[in-house]
C-alpha cells in the first residue's frame, strides 16, 4: 500500500464528527465550514495526513438568533486523547431498572445559563459531561444501558473532535443522499454497487454512460471501477452544456484518469457522429454568411457615417477595428474543447462499446433507441429510473423488438444493523426506495 497523501489547497476533504460527515473544498487558507453552529477555521489542515483528527477549540463565540454561534480553530491531537467517555468519567456503579425515574424535568441540578456558561469557560467535553453527571440526581440510579444512553446523547451535543477523511465513492454516495436525495435521483449506495456489478465495467473495452443528473457520482463510480493506468475508457453523456462533475473533482484521480473520461453533450455528439463532415460544411457555411452579412452592416454604417459632421468622421473608429480584430482571431483559432470531444467520442461510437448504463430523470425509450446501436453484442445494459412504470414500458418495447434478452427489473432495500452486546438489531429508521434498475444483455 502508497503512503496515505496529504491534505492540499484545492481538494475536497470530508468532515467526519462522530457518525455526521459533510463534503467541503478545501479552496484557500481562509476557507472555514459550518457544522451545526459550529463555524470551523480550516487553515491548520494544510500537509496533514488524510485520517487525522483535530480538536475543536473555541476562539470566539457570538450571539446568534438560534443560540450562539462559535468560532473553532483546529489543533492536531493523537489517539490517545479520545477515549471512551466511560472510562474518563471512571462510573462504576448502575441501578436495577428505571421504574422509579420520573421524566418531571427536575432531575438535572444546573439550569441551561449555567451550562452555557461552563460551555464557555471549557473547551473539553468530558469535563462538561462529568459536571452533567455529577447534578443528575437520576443518573447513578439508572441502568447501564440507559446510562450509556445518556452519554452518548451528551457526547453527542458537546464533541469536540473531528476527522480529516479522504473522499471515497462509499462516502459521497452516503453524504449525497443524506442532504438532498433528489439531487442524485436517489441512487443509495446499495444500488450504485448494483449498477456497477451489472454493467462489468473492468480496467479493458469502452463503455457508454449517460446520466441527466447525479452530481458525477455514477461517472465517478465507473471511473473509479476502471482504475489507473488501465486501458479502459468511458464516454459520459449528459442533457446540458456543462456536466456535473462534483463526484469526480473530489475523488482528485490522476490526470490521465480523468481524461479517458469523455464527456459530451448528448444531441451534439450524436449530430457529430451521424452527419460528421456534413455539419462541419454547414457550420462553414453559417460562419461565411455571417461574415457576408457582417460586411454589408458595416458598408450601410459607413455611407450613413459620411453624412455625419466632420468631427465624428475624423475620430477613430476603434470599435470596427476591435470587431475585425475578434473574427480574424476566431477564424485561425483552433477547434473549441468540446468539439474535440467529441471527434473522440465518435470515434469510440464507431467501434461500439462494452456496455450500456443509463440513468434518465426523463423516460429512457426514445434515448435508449439511440444509443442501444451502438453497444457490442451480448454486452450488458443497465437502465436506472426513479419510476418503474417507465421501465416497465421500456421492458415491453425491448420485449417486442427482441434485440435484447434476459431482462430483469429489481428494486432494492437496504436496512442497516445496530452492533452493540445484548443489543443488536435492525435500526428503527431505514431507507425506503432507492429507484428501479432494468438489466439485460444484447442481441445481434
Amino acid at each position: 500500500m502508497g503512503s496515505i497523501p496529504n491534505i492540499q489547497l484545492g481538494d475536497y476533504i470530508v468532515i467526519q464528527r462522530q457518525k455526521y460527515t459533510k463534503l467541503q473544498k478545501f479552496g484557500s487558507l481562509d476557507a472555514t465550514a459550518t457544522l451545526g453552529k459550529e463555524h470551523l477555521e480550516l487553515k491548520s489542515l494544510l500537509d496533514q495526513p488524510y485520517g487525522s483528527t483535530f480538536k475543536m477549540c473555541v476562539k470566539e463565540s457570538k450571539a446568534g438568533k438560534r443560540g450562539a454561534q462559535r468560532q473553532h480553530t483546529l489543533e492536531l491531537c493523537s489517539e490517545n486523547e479520545l477515549r471512551s467517555i466511560r472510562d474518563i468519567l471512571n462510573i462504576s456503579s448502575s441501578g436495577a431498572d428505571n421504574r422509579d425515574i420520573s421524566d418531571n424535568g427536575e432531575a438535572q441540578a444546573l439550569k441551561s445559563e449555567d451550562i452555557e456558561q461552563m460551555r464557555e469557560a471549557c473547551n473539553e467535553s468530558s469535563k462538561i459531561i462529568e459536571k452533567l453527571v455529577e447534578n443528575s440526581k437520576t443518573f447513578h440510579t439508572r441502568t447501564e444501558y440507559s446510562q450509556d444512553k445518556y452519554l452518548l446523547k451528551k457526547e453527542k451535543k458537546y464533541f469536540e473532535f473531528v476527522q480529516i477523511r479522504q473522499p471515497s465513492i462509499r462516502l459521497m454516495a452516503d453524504i449525497f443522499h443524506r442532504q438532498d436525495a433528489e439531487k442524485v435521483m436517489g441512487i443509495r449506495v446499495d444500488t450504485l454497487s448494483q449498477i456497477i456489478s451489472y454493467s462489468s465495467v473492468s480496467g479493458f473495452g469502452s463503455y457508454l454512460l449517460y446520466e441527466s443528473g447525479t452530481n458525477g457520482l455514477l461517472p465517478a463510480a465507473m471511473l473509479n471501477s476502471i482504475g489507473a493506468d488501465t486501458q479502459a475508457t468511458l464516454v459520459h453523456m449528459h442533457p446540458g452544456n456543462v456536466p456535473q462533475k462534483q463526484a469526480l473533482l473530489a475523488l482528485k484521480l490522476p490526470l490521465e484518469q480523468q481524461q479517458r473520461c469523455i464527456s459530451v453533450n448528448l444531441y451534439s455528439v450524436l449530430r457529430e457522429f451521424y452527419q460528421g463532415d456534413k455539419a462541419e460544411t454547414r457550420s462553414d457555411a453559417t460562419t461565411a454568411q455571417t461574415e457576408a452579412e457582417t460586411a454589408a452592416v458595416t458598408a450601410s454604417e459607413e455611407n450613413d457615417a459620411s453624412t455625419e459632421e466632420q468631427s465624428d468622421i475624423i475620430e477613430p473608429n476603434t470599435k470596427k477595428l476591435k470587431l475585425d480584430e475578434s473574427l480574424n482571431s476566431n477564424n485561425k483559432s483552433a477547434p473549441l474543447r468540446w468539439q474535440l470531444e467529441n471527434k473522440r467520442a465518435a470515434a469510440l461510437m464507431n467501434a461500439k462499446f462494452d456496455s450500456l448504463v443509463m440513468a434518465a430523470k426523463e423516460h429512457p425509450s426514445n434515448i435508449l433507441q439511440a444509443l442501444l446501436p451502438l453497444v457490442k453484442p451480448s454486452r450488458p445494459v443497465v437502465i436506472f429510473s426513479t419510476c418503474k412504470e417507465l421501465l416497465h414500458e421500456t421492458y415491453m418495447e425491448l420485449k417486442t423488438t427482441g434485440k435484447v434478452t434476459n431482462l430483469h427489473v429489481t428494486s432494492n432495500w437496504l436496512r442497516t444493523y445496530q452492533i452493540l452486546p445484548n443489543r443488536t438489531h435492525p435500526e428503527v429508521n431505514m431507507s425506503g426506495n432507492s429507484g428501479y434498475l432494468l438489466t439485460g444483455y444484447t442481441l445481434k
